[in-house]
């Protein structure tokens, strides 16, 4: 491509980028953006801790199955592979090979559902903290705002510092 045509190209697309506008917002009168609501009309993600327990629990019990009947395979796999390769059997070492890849499959699988049933458990208090924190900040926020009441009159009335002045 030669210098001309790539600024040539350059000075087209900046062309058709300056004429036109999109934004990517969601229509929140339901119309052509799509179907699905704003967040403020449908309210906040709520998670009982009931409802992280039992995706902790089935997590764990997944693992504990993983660690009882997956592995079950492993010892014999590498046992066959051993006696077939000492027999001067090629498939001896492919076999062993699909036993190491199912190993490090399986232990992956198994470290994700930990992680998962980990989380899960923690989720719910590190949630709590973070509301409770956001909450104290808040607070503060209004008692700050609170200090900084200018006012000299009642309620209502302007500072008569800040009025201009009258002729």
């Amino acid at each position: 491509m030669a210098w001309d045509e790539w600024e040539q190209l350059k000075a087209d697309a900046a062309g058709r980028q300056s004429t036109h506008m999109q934004l990517n917002q969601l229509d929140g009168g339901g119309g052509e953006g799509g179907a699905s609501a704003l967040p403020g009309k449908t309210g906040d993600l709520h998670v009982e801790n009931a409802d992280l327990a039992k995706i902790g629990g089935h997590a764990h019990t997944l693992y504990n199955q993983l660690w009882d009947k997956a592995r079950v395979s492993i010892p014999s796999s590498d046992t066959a592979a051993g006696d077939l390769s000492g027999q001067g059997f090629a498939l001896g070492s492919g076999l062993k090979h699909v036993s190491n890849r199912w190993d490090e499959q399986l232990k992956s699988l198994m470290d994700a559902c930990a992680q998962i049933s980990n989380h899960m458990q923690v989720t719910k208090k590190v949630h709590a903290g973070d509301d409770a924190y956001i909450q104290r900040q808040m607070s503060s926020i209004d008692a700050l705002d609170a200090g900084f009441d200018e006012r000299v009159g009642g309620p209502g009335e302007k500072n008569p510092v800040y009025e201009p002045k009258k002729k």
